[in-house]
């Protein structure tokens, strides 16, 4: 069974976001498809960028757990809201943070938004960063619009049949990309 991280990117109080991260923790683990574990950025409460981790003479235990971490996912799913179509800050940061541990990993973008257009916006930023780092960004997204109205705060959707028949394909896709990596490390 792989592992997948998921990232839950935003630091904000009230954060719709880290509703949907909930959310594929727990679809993960109900329909075990994954071993998954939540890494949320609010907690991890990293400082302002200031060198990548590899140049660091002394990294904290929080970044050398995070990098660990990641180094030993077979994939990740990041969950950002869109911030005046951009990503957060503190996701910018643990991306520029690590190199190595984010190469040719698969990377599934989930976007959210309180509006209608579910963080789409953020998407084409979030894969060119990824790009030019090496990661393997998964061709399925999924944007969630309004979600607020979709999940409550513990990451129980409000239509469950309706939201799992929309996230199966991004789940199996990324699963895909985990599978085809796996294989192509075999060779």
């Amino acid at each position: 069974m792989p592992t997948i991280s998921i990232i839950s990117s935003s630091v904000r109080i009230d954060r719709v976001s880290h509703r949907v991260a909930l959310f594929f923790k727990n679809y993960l683990t109900e329909h075990q498809l994954a071993t998954s574990q939540l890494l949320d950025l609010k907690e991890y409460n990293f400082p302002i960028f200031d060198e990548r981790l590899s140049y660091q003479p002394n990294p904290s235990a929080g970044v050398l757990d995070f990098a660990e971490k990641i180094n030993k996912s077979d994939g990740v799913i990041i969950v950002t809201p869109e911030y005046n179509g951009g990503y957060p800050a503190s996701l910018k940061n643990v991306i520029d943070l690590l190199y190595n541990e984010w190469r040719r990993k698969p990377i599934a973008i989930a976007t959210v938004s309180n509006g209608s257009f579910g963080g789409t916006q953020v998407i084409t930023s979030l894969q060119f960063s990824f790009f030019k780092i090496r990661a393997w960004v998964v061709p399925a997204m999924c944007p969630m619009p309004k979600a607020q109205e979709l999940f409550d705060e513990s990451g129980t959707p409000a239509d469950k049949q309706s939201i799992e028949k929309r996230v199966a394909p991004f789940i199996q896709e990324l699963l895909w990309c985990i599978d085809a990596k796996q294989m192509m490390d075999q060779t």
